[in-house]
C-alpha cells in the first residue's frame, strides 16, 4: 500500500508527484471530490512484480483518498489472450491484499467502442485504409519529416461507413483493411499519424466468441474504456507518455468524459527480466518450471518462492513513486521479505549437507527432548521439542579438521555447544579409503544442557543439528537469481538474454529436517536456523517434503561480488 515518505529527517510527511495532483484536485472539487483510480492488465501474461507495483500504488491511492479501484482486463487482442490469465491475475491481486470495487472488460465496451467509431467517421475524424501494415509503418517515415498520406484517406463518409460495417459483418480477410482515425501526417509524435484503431480479426475471442471478427487497438479502446467506468486519474507507465496526446485527442473528439492520464517511472530491477515476451519465452523453452518457478520475477512466482504480500507491499512502498526510470537492486527487494519473515517465520533446524557426529559418551539408548523456542521475534508461536540421540547430523561446515585460527567451529579439540542441548568437544573423525570424513566422534558435558551447573559456560560457537534416528528427508530446492549479470539485456552481437541465464540459480538437496512441523499447509515459512528462510513448496506431501528457499539470512550474493 501506498504510505505518505518522509523527507530526510523524518519530520514532515511529504507526497509523492501524484497524490500532490489528487490532492490539488480534491482542493479544486474536480471530478465532485472523487477519485476513481483502475488496474487495466492485458490478459495476456501472469503478472509480475512490475505489476505488483502499479496495483499497490493504484488501490494504495484510492484507499487514502477512500476512492474506488475497478479491475478492468484489456481484452482486445484475442489472439494472446486467455482465461488462465484472467484466472491467475485475479488470484495475484487478492493475495496481496487488494479488493477492486468492480470487474470490468474492454470487451463489455465493443459495441460502444465501435458506435464511437461511427461517430468519429460521421465527423470526418476516421477512415478506411486498404494498406499492409508494412506500408501503413513506411508511410508514417521517422519524427524528423512529414509521413506521407494514405491514397484511400480522403474517401467520403459514406463509403468509409459501408467498409467499415462490411468489416464487422466479416467479409474482408485478416490485414486487408484498418480503420484508421485522421489525425496528423506531419506529427512528430509517430503515436499522432493517423493511429490505427481497429484490425480485422478472425479469431475466437475468450469472452465474445465469434461474434466480432474486428477489434479496437489498444490506444483507442484504453482511454475510452477509462472514460466509460468514469475514472478520475488513468495512471500508467511512463512508456505511454508519448500516447497522451492521442489519449487526449479522442476524448476530445468523442466529447466524452476525460479522465486525466498520469505517468511514473515502471520498476526496473536488476538480475531480472520483465518482459512479458521473454517471460513466456523462458517459460515455453523451459528454462524455468513454468510461470510459477520460483525465480521468476512473477507474482505467483515470488509467492511460490515464499515471498509475502507484506513484504512486496513494503517493498513498493519504500522504492516510492518517480518519474525518472531507474534501476533498483533486487537486494532491497531480499531485504525487504527477510525483514517480514524475522517476525512471522517458525524457526526450525535443518541440515542441509550432512556428515554424521558421533558423541561417544551418550548412552546408546538414551533419548531426550531438547526444548526450543518456535520464533524469538514472537512469544505466542511457543516452544517446541527436539528429540535429541547419540548420533546426529550436522552440516559439513560446520568441520574442519585443519582450522585456521578464525575458525571457530567444531575441530579436533575444540568445544562447541550444540544449539538447545549441550557442549561437545571433538575427539577424533572416521574417513573413508579416499580419506572423505565419514564421521565425527565426540564427547558431551552432561551438565552443559540448559539449567545445569555448566550450562552458562562460555564457548566460541553454536552449531544446529537433527537427530539421525528422528530426521525426516526432506527435498530442498536452493534457488538463486535467475540471471548472472545486473542487465540481461545487454549483450554482445549475436546472443540474447537467454546467454546470461545463471546455471547455478537451482540446487536440488536432499536433507534432514526436524521431525515435527508446526505447520505443515503449503507455502508455511520457516526460518532453517543459521541456514536462511524457507517455506513448504505446493507439491509437498506430508510423506515427501519439499522445501523452497525464500532468501538467505545475509545477502551472500552481494559479498561474493564485493558489493
Amino acid at each position: 500500500m501506498v504510505t505518505e515518505n518522509t523527507n530526510e529527517n523524518n519530520i514532515k510527511p511529504t507526497l509523492h508527484f501524484i497524490e500532490a495532483i489528487i490532492e490539488e484536485d480534491l482542493k479544486n472539487g474536480k471530478n465532485n471530490k472523487q477519485i476513481h483510480t483502475r488496474f487495466p492488465p492485458e490478459p495476456n501474461g501472469y503478472l509480475h512484480i512490475g505489476h505488483a507495483k502499479s496495483i499497490c500504488l493504484n488501490f494504495g491511492l484510492a484507499k487514502k483518498y477512500n476512492g474506488k479501484t475497478n479491475l478492468r482486463f484489456d481484452d482486445t487482442n484475442p489472439t494472446k489472450e486467455d482465461v488462465e490469465y484472467v484466472d491467475s491475475i485475479k488470484e495475484d491481486i487478492q493475495w496481496l491484499g487488494f479488493q477492486w470495487d468492480k470487474e470490468f472488460y474492454a470487451s463489455d465496451y465493443f459495441e460502444q467502442l465501435y458506435s464511437w467509431a461511427i461517430q468519429l467517421i460521421n465527423d470526418g475524424k476516421a477512415y478506411v485504409d486498404d494498406l499492409s501494415q508494412e506500408e501503413i509503418s513506411k508511410n508514417r517515415g521517422v519524427p524528423t519529416s512529414p509521413g506521407k498520406e494514405s491514397p484511400y484517406r480522403n474517401r467520403s463518409i459514406e463509403e468509409n461507413l459501408e467498409l467499415f460495417q462490411r468489416m464487422r459483418l466479416g467479409e474482408f480477410s485478416d490485414g486487408s483493411r484498418v480503420l484508421r482515425a485522421k489525425i496528423d501526417m506531419t506529427s512528430p509524435n509517430m503515436h499522432m499519424r493517423d493511429p490505427i484503431m481497429y484490425r480485422i480479426l478472425h479469431t475466437e475471442h475468450h469472452r465474445t466468441g465469434n461474434t466480432w471478427c474486428i477489434y479496437p487497438m489498444y490506444d483507442y479502446a484504453h482511454g475510452q474504456s477509462d472514460s466509460i467506468e468514469g475514472i478520475t486519474h488513468s495512471i500508467c507507465t511512463l512508456e505511454f507518455e508519448v500516447h497522451r496526446p492521442l489519449y487526449d485527442w479522442f476524448c476530445e473528439a468523442l466529447k466524452i468524459h476525460h479522465p486525466q492520464q498520469i505517468e511514473f517511472a515502471r520498476l526496473n530491477i536488476n538480475y531480472t527480466v520483465m518482459s512479458k515476451r521473454k517471460l513466456l519465452q523462458l517459460v515455453q523453452e523451459k528454462h524455468v518450471m513454468g510461470w510459477d518457478d520460483p525465480r521468476m520475477p512473477t507474482i505467483c512466482g515470488l509467492r511460490r518462492r515464499g515471498y509475502t504480500p507484506e513484504s512486496i507491499r513494503n517493498f513498493a512502498d519504500t522504492i516510492g513513486v518517480a518519474k525518472r526510470e531507474n534501476i533498483i537492486d533486487i537486494s532491497l527487494l531480499e531485504f525487504c521479505v527477510r525483514e517480514d519473515l524475522n517476525k512471522k517465520a517458525l524457526r526450525t533446524m535443518a541440515v542441509l549437507d550432512p556428515v554424521k557426529l558421533i558423541i561417544d559418551n551418550y548412552p546408546g539408548g538414551k533419548e531426550e527432548s531438547m526444548t526450543a523456542v518456535n520464533n524469538p521475534e514472537n512469544p505466542d508461536d511457543g516452544m517446541r521439542d527436539v528429540p535429541f540421540a547419540r548420533e546426529l547430523w550436522i552440516e559439513k561446515t560446520d568441520f574442519l579438521e585443519d582450522a585456521p585460527k578464525n575458525f571457530f567451529r567444531l575441530t579436533i579439540g575444540r568445544e562447541v555447544r550444540l544449539k538447545y542441548a549441550y557442549i561437545i568437544k571433538c575427539e577424533s573423525v572416521d574417513k573413508d579409503d579416499n580419506g572423505n570424513i565419514i564421521a565425527i566422534h565426540c564427547t558431551y558435558d552432561p551438565l552443559t544442557r540448559s539449567g545445569m551447573p555448566e550450562s552458562n559456560r562460555k564457548v566460541k560457537s553454536t552449531i544446529h543439528w537433527v537427530s539421525v534416528k528422528h530426521a525426516k528427508t526432506a527435498e530442498v530446492r536452493l534457488f538463486d537469481r535467475l540471471f548472472n549479470v545486473p542487465e540481461p539485456d545487454e549483450v554482445e552481437e549475436g546472443k540474447t538474454f537467454l546467454d546470461n541465464l545463471n546455471p547455478d540459480s537451482l540446487h536440488i538437496v536432499n536433507a534432514y529436517v526436524e521431525p515435527k512441523f508446526i505447520r505443515t499447509e503449503k507455502l508455511s515459512h520457516y526460518q532453517f536456523e543459521r541456514l536462511g528462510y524457507f517455506c513448504i513448496d505446493k507439491e509437498s506431501t506430508v510423506d515427501n517434503l519439499i522445501f523452497n528457499r525464500t532468501v538467505t539470512l545475509k545477502d551472500t550474493w552481494a559479498k561474493i561480488n564485493n558489493i
